[in-house]
This record gives C-alpha cells, sequence and structure tokens, in this order.
C-alpha cells in the first residue's frame, strides 16, 4: 500500500491525443499562493495544469470549531450528467489525476478532484483528527456543501477504501461506485498502529524520503529513466512539504487506517471494476474476489497496466468511466419515463 501510494506520474511511453497536445502548451502557470514553493521545480506540465487549478473551499466539520479550508480542483462545468468525483490513493493527493481528468473534461463530464483530509494540500494549520471517521465526516460535508447530488465516486488503490466506506455510510452521497486497484482487504494499518509516538515519526519520516518514493516509482512502473523518476517524486511529495503533515500522517497511523473488508457486502451500489493486469502491488486475482462479494459489479482489465491505470492508461481510464457514467444516466432516464 505504501508504495503503490507514493508512485505517482507519466510513464514514459504514455501518447497523448493531438488534441490535448495543442492545448497544453507550455507556459508559466500561475499557482495559488497556498501551494509549496516547490510547485515551481516540477517540470511536468500535465501536473502544473492541474496544480494551477486547486482551490481551497470551506468545510465544517463537528470535530473542528473552525472551517477546513479543503483543496480540490472544481468542474469547469456543471451538466446534467451524475459528477464525477476523484479520490486518491494513500497519502497522495489530487495531482495523481492530472493526466486522466482533462480527458474526462474534455468528454464533457462534470469532474471534481478531491484532496483527502490529511493528504492533499488542504489547511490543516490547526490540525483536526485525520482517523477513518474524520475523513468520512470531512467528504461528506464537503459534498453536502459543495456538490449536493450523487456522485460517480471514484476511488483508486486505498482511495477504494475510502469510496466503499463513504458509499455505505453515506449511500445518499455516491450513486455508483469505479474501484481502481483496490486496496480493500488489508487490515488497516497493522502493527503500525500500536507504534510509540517516536517511532511512528520515524515511519513518517521514512514516508516522505526521497529514496522510498523514488525506489517506489521503480517498481510501480517498467523502463523509467531517473530523470522521469526524480520528477514525478517532487509531484507525489509536494503535500509532505506542510509543517502539518507529519502530526496528519501519525494521526492517520494510530488510529487504525482503513479496514472495510466487512463493508464491501453492504455496497449496494452499482460499481466499476478496474485493475491493471500487470499490477506488481496488488494481485489482479483480487479484482474477481471483490467482483463476487459485490452484488452490482463488473470487472474490466487494462492491458500493460500495473498499479496506477489512471497514470499509466489515462485514456482508457477515460474512456471506461465516461461509458459507465452515460450508462447510469441512461439507465435513470429510463427509470423515469417507466
Amino acid at each position: 500500500m505504501l508504495l503503490a501510494a507514493t508512485a505517482t506520474g507519466r510513464p514514459p511511453n504514455f501518447k497523448v491525443e493531438s488534441k490535448m497536445k495543442r492545448s497544453l502548451t507550455v507556459t508559466a502557470e500561475k499557482f495559488p499562493t497556498f501551494l509549496p514553493s516547490d510547485v515551481e521545480r516540477i517540470k511536468d506540465t500535465f501536473a502544473l495544469k492541474l496544480a494551477a487549478r486547486i482551490e481551497r473551499l470551506p468545510v465544517q466539520v463537528s470535530f473542528a470549531e473552525d472551517r477546513i479550508m479543503s483543496s480540490c480542483v472544481t468542474p469547469l462545468m456543471r451538466n446534467e450528467t451524475s459528477p464525477v468525483v476523484l479520490l486518491h490513493g494513500f497519502d497522495s493527493s489530487c495531482l495523481e489525476w492530472r493526466y486522466t481528468y482533462p480527458l474526462l473534461e474534455e468528454a464533457g463530464l462534470e469532474t471534481w478532484a478531491f484532496d483527502i483530509l490529511g493528504w492533499g494540500f488542504s489547511d490543516l494549520g490547526k490540525l483536526p483528527p485525520c482517523d477513518v471517521a474524520s475523513k468520512r465526516e470531512h467528504f461528506y460535508k464537503f459534498w453536502k456543501s459543495h456538490i449536493k447530488r450523487p456522485v460517480v465516486l471514484v476511488g483508486p488503490s486505498l482511495g477504494a477504501a475510502v469510496a466503499v466506506d463513504i458509499a455505505v455510510n453515506h449511500p445518499e452521497a455516491v450513486e455508483s461506485l469505479v474501484l481502481m486497484d483496490a486496496s480493500v482487504y488489508a487490515e488497516g494499518t497493522g502493527n503500525l498502529a500500536t507504534l510509540p509516538k517516536a517511532a511512528a515519526y520515524a515511519g513518517v519520516y521514512l514516508l516522505k524520503s526521497i529514496p522510498l518514493r523514488l525506489y517506489a516509482n521503480f517498481l510501480s512502473f517498467n523502463g523509467i529513466s531517473l530523470e522521469t523518476s526524480w520528477d514525478w517524486t517532487k509531484i507525489g511529495r509536494l503535500h509532505c512539504l506542510y509543517p502539518w503533515w507529519e502530526d496528519a500522517a501519525v494521526s492517520f497511523m494510530t488510529s487504525g487506517g482503513y479496514n472495510v473488508t466487512s463493508l464491501i457486502k453492504k455496497v449496494s451500489q452499482k460499481t466499476l471494476i478496474l485493475w491493471g493486469e500487470d499490477d506488481q502491488i496488488i494481485s489482479n486475482k483480487l479484482a474477481w474476489r471483490l467482483h463476487g462479494e459485490l452484488s452490482k459489479a463488473r470487472v474490466e482489465q487494462i492491458s500493460d497496466c500495473g498499479h496506477l491505470p489512471h497514470v499509466e492508461k489515462p485514456a482508457a481510464v477515460a474512456k471506461l468511466i465516461t461509458e459507465f457514467v452515460r450508462e447510469t444516466c441512461r439507465r435513470k432516464e429510463i427509470q423515469s419515463i417507466s
């Protein structure tokens, strides 16, 4: 889970449609002032384009006195289709979606990219608890304040566990699910939850380290150059540069983390399961186990792809999500007529 979550970036054989190339010319981006200044050291044009669009929206939660200014990317358009909300993996951010997000928008979908509490670029200067219940409430209150319609919730890796947890506890917010290379059978943070605080802080310091994140990139992708991996590492650890990041990471680690295995059979929403056939982090055999435990699910495997399909095969992922959303909308129209 740790290694998979830290690997973000574009594989060297990634090809962007010509239309997208034309729209993503290399220009000087104006970044939100709340982003760490190291964002200017990133070379990846797609990451820079998405970083320039990150906003902070207020979210009032029960466990914090002040509203949490919560980071996200908001849609350029609102339309009749179900909103698509993109979560991210463990200790990551919305920048995971830098290649797939513009393709979903190009397809005409109302697309949000949401930073899970404790990760990403929200303002946690007054550190709230970052356990599972707090992450769940934070998302729900964000949805209730800013989206207000049932969504297609997309969760990659540990984000799939986040999505399952939300879908079961707040079914009114989730119309359907897309789970990618889903980390839903892990038993939380395991023994890490019992570590003394000093050892926990040592562990999260390692999590932020450049060598570990470089290694994670090489583990997740084939044929990656050191230069490319270095740029991806800068993207993947950008959110770790906030002064509260270590406290938030320890808060989650010592809380026990996500253990949603018992919730899977309670998911009532229609679900699309996506899995990279060459995933070296979580075996694609678990796609079929997950399919068997969900009442309304189908599986699509993506060939020549590892643990992060939305990074490695963005065109395929965008196509499958778009078809799934449109199918959901057609089904709703038929039901309303009948």
